[in-house]
């Protein structure tokens, strides 16, 4: 800790310029890699508008089975992906990734039939899986609890925003190149996002940073702030390694991964409606490119929404609320797109169910951090447990949009959403009553850190740390006895 400020005014001045900087380096890239990573993944549902089902011989369920067995391969590398990752360098581990990934989605191209575009869709599954959760690892490992929540909101605004950008590339490639060079519209469309998504991996190998104490373009001061400001939060530094299995098999037995891993798969089966989105458009009897066009404003709505609930959640330094009160708009969203069959409302409808649902859904991922601060394999596990059990909501949630038996209202699928709603806000109450000692532990912990910045110009920088670490500890001690060997 040589070369952390002593003087209070001397280290603001150093955190404000470091959080600008990590939010220029980081942030961006992860922001282009989620569009990228959601883009590849939801090319299938657009290009069903492009007759892909037609030129495949698709029958049946196999087109949802094509929609759901990604996920399979995407829940198999959840938990190995973010244990790995407390062990390699991001830098090189995600990049690669998504390289590999953006090969598979390219590749699909090339499939004739249903056999081949599962074998796809699995292994674009099975390669996306690390990116995800392993984003929201590198980010818990660089932003405090009380910065996490606006950063997550930003990029997964990338992933509503891919969803939208789907929609407008989908409707480019049908009308300029379907036929071009012999192929259809729908095979221009993967050749196109897989090769974009390549050629971004490369660049991502060289700006993506690994962890604060090891990365080449920060200062030793600013090595120094970044790894101490999260030891003031969560009383301990990522740097700080124990063993995978014991980390694993924390999260594992804490009550808390679960029941957010509860809220995860609940919130994801409500939104799994949006796999369909283009298939809702497109009952309402507009032609092919109109159709693809019309999926794009709710996303951009909801990724507003999402962007300004994670900054006021930050700000009030809240969950719960802005959680829950999303999901209730969603749920009027629900209702009316089983009530009627009427063009304006059954659209309206679609900006409630995806602005109620997605709005909020960062948040979630957000409590995790501020709920399991650390250690860091006991953090990284719990984003893959809550992640992996999220998507399980993926492999089921399709066969519920069986156009030949409930379209176009769907029904059944519309009532089940409302239940995911109304059970996921009964769980998000229970947990928050479960986290009430920790939130008053977070609230000690920053009174003693500006205690210890008030006494920094008076004793040394060693000694100040000393005084943060004793009394983060006691603080520790009192309120969480059962990690420090005490029943």
């Amino acid at each position: 800790m040589a070369h952390l400020p002593t003087d209070p005014a001397q280290y603001a001045a150093v955190e404000k310029k470091l959080v600008r900087r990590i939010d220029t380096r980081l942030l961006p890239v992860l922001i282009i890699m989620i569009v990228l990573n959601y883009l590849d993944r939801n090319a299938l549902p657009n290009a069903r508008l492009q007759h892909i089902e037609k030129d495949l011989g698709l029958v049946h369920e196999q087109f949802n089975t094509c929609i759901s067995v990604l996920f399979a391969g995407y829940i198999a590398l959840q938990i190995p992906s973010n244990l790995i990752l407390t062990r390699v360098r991001p830098s090189i581990y995600l990049p690669t990734c998504m390289a590999l990934w953006g090969i598979v989605s390219g590749c699909t191209a090339a499939v004739k039939d249903f056999r081949g575009l599962v074998v796809c869709r699995f292994f674009l599954g099975f390669l996306e899986a690390p990116f995800f959760p392993g984003a929201l690892f590198l980010l818990s490992s660089w932003y405090t609890p009380r910065e996490l929540a606006t950063r997550t909101g930003i990029m997964y605004c990338g992933s509503l925003l891919s969803s939208a950008f789907g929609g407008l590339v989908g409707a480019g490639v049908q009308y300029g190149l379907d036929g071009a060079h012999g192929l259809h519209s729908w095979q221009w469309l993967f050749v196109i996002e897989g090769a974009v998504t390549v050629a971004f991996s490369l660049l991502s190998l060289v700006i993506l940073p690994d962890f604060p104490a090891t990365t080449r373009w920060l200062s030793e001061e600013e090595k120094a702030v970044a790894v101490h400001r999260l030891r003031v939060h969560s009383g301990s530094v990522d740097e700080e390694r124990g063993p995978m299995l014991r980390g694993l098999f924390m999260a594992v037995s804490d009550y808390k991964v679960w029941l957010l891993a509860l809220i995860a798969v609940l919130k994801t089966s409500a939104g799994a409606v949006t796999s369909f989105i283009p298939t809702l458009v497109a009952t309402f009897g507009y032609g092919k490119t109109q159709s693809l066009l019309m999926t794009a404003p709710p996303y951009i709505l909801a990724a507003i929404v999402s962007l300004g609930i994670a900054i006021s959640s930050d700000r009030r330094e809240e969950r719960y609320f802005h959680l829950v009160s999303p999901l209730l708009f969603g749920m009027v969203g629900f209702i009316i797109e089983a009530s009627t069959t009427s063009l304006a409302p059954r659209y309206f409808a679609l900006f409630l169910m995806i602005g109620g649902v997605y709005g909020s859904f960062d948040i979630t991922y957000a409590w995790i951090s501020s709920t399991l601060p650390r250690p860091l394999e006991k953090r990284a596990a719990a984003f893959a447990i809550a992640n992996m059990v999220g998507n399980f909501a993926q492999i089921y949630s399709p066969y519920m949009y069986n156009a030949s038996l409930y379209g176009p209202r769907y029904i059944p699928a519309m009532a089940a959403n409302t239940g995911f709603v109304v059970v996921c806000i009964v769980t998000a109450t229970v947990l928050r009553f479960c986290t009430e000692e920790q939130l008053q532990a977070i609230i000690i912990g920053e009174r003693i850190r500006a205690v210890t910045h008030a006494l920094g110009e008076s004793i040394g920088s060693s000694i100040m740390y000393s005084l943060e670490t004793l009394l983060g500890s006691f603080v520790d001690a009192c309120l969480f006895p059962r990690m420090h060997g005490h029943p």
